[in-house]
């Protein structure tokens, strides 16, 4: 399987963790098991699938007003994936 170009991620209708955490699921087509929690994204993102070479993170502003934690989260387990795993990890656009 190759890796795909971009994933575009909509993430300006979303207004809690738990539909981040959907919204994340699906887009990058995690198993239902996943577990909607950080620990599981990284360990998702890591091991579980195969990340594409671009992802743009549209909405990004107002996820960020939304919920900053949540938004903080995201972008420091993507910063660290390219940190540890640069081979695999996106180049990320926050739009």
């Amino acid at each position: 399987m190759s890796r795909l170009s971009l994933v575009k991620i909509d993430l300006s209708e979303v207004r809690s963790s738990a539909e981040l955490h959907a919204v994340l699921r699906d887009s990058f087509q995690f198993p239902s098991w996943y577990g909607c929690n950080w620990d599981a994204f990284w360990d998702a993102i890591t091991g579980l699938v195969e990340m594409p070479r671009h992802l743009h993170l549209l909405g990004w502003n107002t996820l960020s007003g939304r919920l900053p934690e949540e938004a903080r989260f995201l972008q420091k387990c993507l910063a660290h994936m390219k940190t540890e795993y640069p081979e695999f990890a996106p180049d990320v656009e926050f739009l």
